[in-house]
């Protein structure tokens, strides 16, 4: 065996380069979502409403003392300089079913706004597929750096956002198929307790199943390393011109 047939550490295997394609999935899809963290976010304040009421059926001090507890994890993530996005929308989500509650007078109308948006954006997961650009693509183009170039030059992982796609819109109707009649016909109490139960089993099907759907597709193509690329041949092909042409 000469030196060059003789593996090195350098060299990888086809398996260790999935194993390397994957990890970089998973990190991307946890960014994207926020990961266990932005889950934790998004159930606190729900299930602090429903606990209280459950105890004392106040609404003003359930809904006060679930944007309350919004307000104090997105202050953590400011001290300690994390990314706010997903604690923000989190308050936001909160505020608004605050305001509709305690317009209404209703307690389950604090859930009402939640619910809207998880039907806006299961028929925009659908619609989007449909029409070529899956939503989920414009999500996580800009995560994995490769921007929309997944929509005319990588076909595969094209075919790959529109099955994600189509399981976020598919799931998440079915979460509205059974919180939207619980919502007309089940006491607070219970439509609250089947709605905080209801917020991560979903999400965590959804999310495998775009692991799955991305972890069979080709890599994406980082768009910005051929920019940089194309920005560096420039300035060398200018370097080569000078120094072929000096000024007399």
């Amino acid at each position: 065996m000469t030196s060059l047939d003789k593996p090195t550490a350098a060299q990888s295997t086809p398996d260790q380069d999935t194993q390397a394609d994957r990890a970089v999935t998973e990190a991307a899809l946890f960014e994207a979502f926020g990961g266990v963290r932005g889950m934790v976010e998004t159930v606190v304040p729900g299930l602090l409403f429903v606990t209280i009421f459950t105890i004392n059926k106040n609404l003003h001090v359930s809904a006060i003392a679930a944007l309350a507890v919004s307000l104090v994890l997105v202050a953590v993530r400011l001290i300690r300089r994390d990314t706010v996005k997903h604690a923000f929308s989190g308050v936001f989500g909160v505020a608004f079913g605050v305001v509709f509650a305690m317009m209404t007078g209703n307690a389950k109308d604090f859930y009402l706004p939640g619910m809207l948006y998880t039907l806006g954006l299961a028929l925009a997961y659908i619609v989007t597929a449909l029409a070529g650009v899956p939503l989920i693509g414009l999500i996580l183009g800009p995560v994995f750096k490769e921007n929309l170039s997944w929509r005319t030059r990588n076909p595969g992982r094209k075919k790959a956002y529109t099955k994600a796609s189509w399981a976020w819109g598919l799931i998440l109707l079915g979460k509205c198929a059974i919180l939207f009649p619980m919502y007309w016909w089940a006491d607070t109490t219970k439509f609250g307790w089947v709605l905080v139960a209801l917020k991560i089993p979903p999400f965590l099907l959804a999310v495998y199943l775009t692991w799955v759907f991305l972890a069979k597709a080709p890599p994406p193509i980082d768009v910005f390393a051929e920019m940089e690329a194309e920005e560096r041949a420039e300035k060398e092909r200018k370097a080569a011109a000078a120094q072929s042409h000096p000024e007399a």
